[in-house]
């Protein structure tokens, strides 16, 4: 008889959703081939998926769902894997892209890097890979994150994309992440970014000193309803804000902010100024 792992349940929301699997194969006499022949997936994939070393995809918990006729009900895989999925999300994050989702405005202010919605793939993965490294995130972890954030970016290509206003400190361009290629595909995004149609791109400059109004990164939502929502971020937690009070103050800071920031041409002659040089 071949090893067979131990496996943790307690181990994390991945070792938790593989025990599970294996325990409901095994309860119908399933081996590992047999459950892959009524998925469509390999007898490795359920191998990996099972010991935690692979993550569970929504396609493929809807394929296992049916093959244990748990599709659409409580203790379906897809609804755990939607819980594994914002569990490595830092919490309050999931409630905020629900409303990002259904935004008609978005305005957002960053610090240090460049906001996600604006990143390459490339920018993403460095800073995806740098939390590994810290030892902050596994790599399935980082993984993820890099498929949301695809995932969230994808609101900008529909056929009507929210207005989105972005200010960035200086530093967003001025710090280099993944070296000169890497920021160089990145800078010349954000030119990009400035010409379409529904966006407004701007900086706060270095200069702005004390003028400047926010000193922490803050993402403001408009709803079709026109309520507005705040959205800020502590080290361990995600906050959404929807008081009426703290949210209109909030977005008089940043309107403030806006109006001693760059006009969009000078930010965008500040950006190819600092790509000058790089590949």
């Amino acid at each position: 008889m071949g090893y067979r792992k131990k496996l943790d349940p307690d181990g994390g929301p991945l070792a938790a959703y593989g025990a599970r699997l294996r325990r409901l194969r095994e309860e119908r006499g399933w081996t590992q081939e047999e459950l892959a022949a009524r998925t469509g997936y390999s007898s490795k994939h359920i191998s990996g998926v099972e010991i935690g070393n692979r993550s569970a995809t929504l396609k493929f918990s809807g394929a296992v769902d049916e093959a244990f006729g748990l599709a659409g009900s409580g203790q379906s895989f897809d609804r755990e894997c939607r819980r594994v999925r914002h569990g490595v999300l830092l919490e309050g994050f999931p409630e905020y892209v629900a409303q990002e989702r259904k935004a008609v405005e978005i305005r957002m202010f960053e610090i240090g890097i460049i906001p996600g919605l604006l990143q390459t793939p490339e920018y993403a993965q460095v800073v995806a890979d740098s939390s590994v490294a810290r030892g902050a995130t596994t790599v399935d972890q980082a993984a993820e994150r890099v498929r949301v954030l695809a995932e969230r970016q994808q609101i900008l290509a529909r056929d009507r994309p929210p207005m989105l206003f972005v200010v960035m400190d200086e530093s967003c361009i001025r710090q280099s992440v993944g070296g000169p290629e890497v920021m160089a595909a990145q800078l010349d995004r954000l030119v990009e970014f400035a010409g379409q149609p529904n966006t407004v791109l701007q900086l706060a400059p270095f200069a702005m000193g004390e003028r400047r109004s926010l000193n922490r990164p803050v993402t403001l939502v408009s709803l079709a309803d026109r309520s507005v929502l705040s959205y800020v971020e502590s080290q361990a937690q995600g906050h959404l804000e929807r008081g009426s009070g703290p949210v209109a103050s909030m977005l008089v800071l940043y309107h403030q902010l806006a109006a001693e920031s760059l006009s969009q041409a000078d930010t965008v002659a500040m950006i190819k100024e600092a790509r000058k040089g790089m590949p």
